[in-house]
């Protein structure tokens, strides 16, 4: 019925996807039915409504970001399962980058589709064993000593993916650092909108990429 991969795996992605949605909406559904409670119309909207215009923003823009990186099957799995930003991406990246693949590939689509399924397995794993450990690693967590690590955990994790990445193409990251950089510290209330950055950090990328190709400087 379906000739490719790639129909196959977009006809069942698209299966995978609606069937998560429904279930992560069922159990809400489920628990006001069970005990006949329900939020009032008027502070669940504008709740939802305050929600929706950030983060369809910032979904949009992740699905045109990531889906070249992730590949067909690995942009379904993760954003159905989710936290690409912090783990889906980088693990995919990683793996491709360790294997040698070039993005885009079909190579590339299934190194990244086993990685990100590799690393949704630990992450529920990890977290299944925190919440039987949580309350013995409480006094341990919520250390002073501890505090800075935490806060540090993302910046961290994508210096470590930006020096591989940046030696590679240095001539071309240098104009998107430089903006990000000058516009961090001129409006410091731009961090807390760093999803909706990333097109941008992408678009002086390439066109970057661009101008110094023409020019043959790459």
């Amino acid at each position: 019925m379906y000739k490719s991969y790639q129909d196959r795996v977009h006809f069942y992605g698209r299966i995978w996807m609606v069937s998560a949605l429904v279930m992560m909406l069922s159990i809400p559904l489920i628990i006001s039915i069970v005990l006949g409670t329900w939020p009032e119309p008027g502070p669940f909207i504008r709740g939802f409504i305050a929600t929706a215009i950030v983060f369809w923003a910032v979904t949009t823009i992740e699905v045109f970001t990531f889906s070249p990186m992730l590949g067909s099957a690995g942009t379904y799995l993760g954003f159905t399962t989710g936290n690409l930003t912090n783990l889906k991406v980088p693990s995919a990246l990683q793996a491709m980058e360790a294997l040698e693949v070039e993005a885009g590939s079909e190579k590339a689509d299934v190194i990244s589709t086993i990685a990100i399924a590799s690393s949704t397995i630990v992450t529920t794993l990890i977290i299944a064993l925190g919440a039987a450990l949580l309350l013995p690693l409480t006094p341990v967590l919520e250390s002073e000593v501890l505090q800075p690590a935490f806060d540090n955990i993302i910046p961290a994790l994508f210096g470590a993916l930006g020096v591989a990445f940046i030696a590679k193409a240095w001539k071309i990251a240098i104009a998107p650092i430089a903006f990000m950089l000058v516009l961090f510290l001129a409006v410091p209330g731009t961090t807390d909108i760093v999803g909706v950055l990333v097109p941008v950090g992408v678009i002086i990328s390439v066109s970057v990429a661009r101008i110094l190709y023409k020019q043959e400087k790459l």
